[in-house]
């Protein structure tokens, strides 16, 4: 420790390398002294120390500071095994960038140094603490919409896949690893604690052969809840950011500003309907219920202090360290995670529903 603080440190100055060294220097300097960075690359370390960081002359170096408590893995996701056991076997605590890594294999690994050498190993999920995200789980949780049966989460772009290593199979790339982890841990965390029965994925390579530049996935868990996960980055659309279905109404979020509406049935014997034009025929079945028998509400509000000022990960972490507190993103959490990954990759070769827990 550092003046009372715990000394941190940054392997990989990419793009959230960087942002984790801003992160400790302007928003938790209270709790957390920044030490320095390395990178493999001496461009990277050029840029670092261009704007006032130290950097580090090798891993070896920055592992051997006796100042460093823990270390923030932002490397491509093929070394992060190698460089998180590295670390914890020189006796600091490590935070992984996601994905942790990319196999079930490499994480027991991982989890095997973090109790063999008592040192903290998490991973920086940190999408569950998105308002977007927390507002669904609000809406869930408090069954505001009566029983749920469809989940839809969809994260689309149009630009084609990252050109640099998350292109690369060799590396881990693809964007299942990169943007999928993410609303994928949101859906096990939304229905935290049930089992998923089944699984079908396919992946999509519009831009990229090598590795997926997008994907959809059909979850069905064991409560009957039909969970769609879907991103994408050959879209010139925006879709709807969520959309989730129960028996008394349903809401939508359009985009991550919180866009959105909630409708709700209010008067269920009022099933007349007239008739409307549907295409060349006539339709009573899909008519709109008329305004006097539901009721629109905005979305709720949902406090956040961990987007606010992007630290509810942090403190966590701080805390934990202090021995105050578990780590927020726990090692079982991770195993479940990366064995569903290795489905959808099973499911999407195969072409096969996989039948998961």
């Amino acid at each position: 420790m550092v003046n009372g603080k715990f000394g941190g440190a940054v392997i990989g100055y990419g793009g959230m390398g960087s942002w984790h060294t801003r992160k400790m220097i302007q928003q938790m300097q209270d709790d957390i002294e920044f030490i320095g960075i390395y990178d493999i690359n001496p461009e990277r370390a050029k840029v670092a120390e261009e704007n006032g960081i130290r950097a580090f002359s090798s891993r070896e170096e920055l592992l051997c500071d006796e100042r460093i408590d823990f270390v923030v893995v932002a490397t491509p996701n093929d070394v992060h095994r190698e460089i998180a056991v590295d670390a914890m076997a020189h006796g600091k605590h490590v935070i992984s960038e996601k994905p942790v890594t990319t196999s079930s294999e490499e994480l027991e690994k991982m989890i095997a140094a973090s109790n063999q050498y008592g040192k903290i190993f998490t991973t920086h999920q940190n999408r569950r603490w998105d308002p977007d995200y927390l507002v669904i789980k609000k809406l869930y949780d408090e069954g505001t919409l009566g029983r749920v049966f469809n989940i839809e989460s969809k994260v689309h772009g149009s630009r084609g896949i990252p050109g640099d290593w998350r292109n690369q199979k060799a590396h881990g790339g693809g964007m299942l690893f990169d943007w999928g982890i993410h609303i994928i841990d949101q859906a096990l965390m939304l229905l935290d604690g049930v089992e998923i029965e089944s699984l079908y994925a396919r992946l999509d390579n519009v831009t990229n052969e090598e590795v997926d530049d997008g994907f959809k996935l059909e979850l069905r868990f064991k409560n009957g809840v039909d969970y769609h996960v879907e991103v994408g980055t050959s879209n010139f659309i925006e879709l709807n950011r969520w959309y989730i279905q129960g028996e008394n109404g349903t809401a939508i979020i359009r985009d991550w500003d919180l866009n959105g509406e909630i409708v709700m049935v209010t008067d269920w014997e009022n099933k007349d309907a007239v008739p409307i034009q549907a295409g060349v025929g006539l339709t009573k079945t899909m008519a709109p219920r008329t305004d006097d028998t539901i009721d629109r509400y905005p979305l709720p509000f949902v406090e956040n202090k961990g987007f606010d000022d992007r630290s509810e990960f942090y403190r966590n972490l701080v805390a934990t360290m202090r021995g105050e507190e578990t780590q927020t993103v726990t090692h079982d959490q991770q195993r479940r995670l990366i064995r569903l990954v290795e489905a959808i990759f099973e499911s999407a070769k195969d072409n096969k529903v996989v039948y998961f827990e």
